[in-house]
């Protein structure tokens, strides 16, 4: 287990968001989880906290009750190797949520994720491609390039 790692707290939807986030990273795996005993907190059996691991980045989740909300200060980045990879996590982590700009989405359980080429500061590095990010909701890799080579 890695020394740090992210901490998510949510209402009391965390085992069913790591469920989500474990069948849209192919390479995803429980690590850990704590259920609650009849001493509580919480129904008996149920997740208290569960951990688990999305392409080599461990995350845990809390479920924590409704006093603090998840917010777009936290997100993830998710770096793709291609418009194919892009177009997959975005239809998969968009369905139920929301787009907002320049690849960056909130997923139905209020998570906040940017999906980006892996070279995104280079498409990005001059005005064309800056200025083309900022129109584009999902990222699309071929008008990055094409509006970096005519700026």
């Amino acid at each position: 287990m890695n020394k740090i790692t992210p901490f998510l707290w949510f209402n009391n939807d965390a085992e069913a968001a790591a469920d989500y986030y474990l069948s849209i990273f192919p390479s995803g795996r429980k690590l850990d989880e704590a259920r609650a005993t009849k001493a509580g907190p919480g129904p008996k059996g149920s997740v208290l906290v569960i951990s688990i691991e999305l392409e080599g980045q461990q995350v845990t989740f809390l479920n924590g009750g409704p006093s603090n909300k998840l917010s777009d200060a936290f997100s993830f980045v998710v770096r793709c190797e291609n418009q194919q990879e892009i177009d997959r996590y975005w239809a998969k982590l968009t369905e139920g949520g929301s787009e907002t700009a320049c690849g960056w989405l909130k997923d139905k359980f209020g998570v906040s994720w940017q999906v980006v080429p892996k070279n995104m500061s280079k498409l990005v590095s001059n005005p064309g491609g800056m200025k083309a990010m900022m129109t584009m909701k999902k990222l699309d890799i071929a008008a990055l390039e094409k509006a970096g080579s005519q700026a």
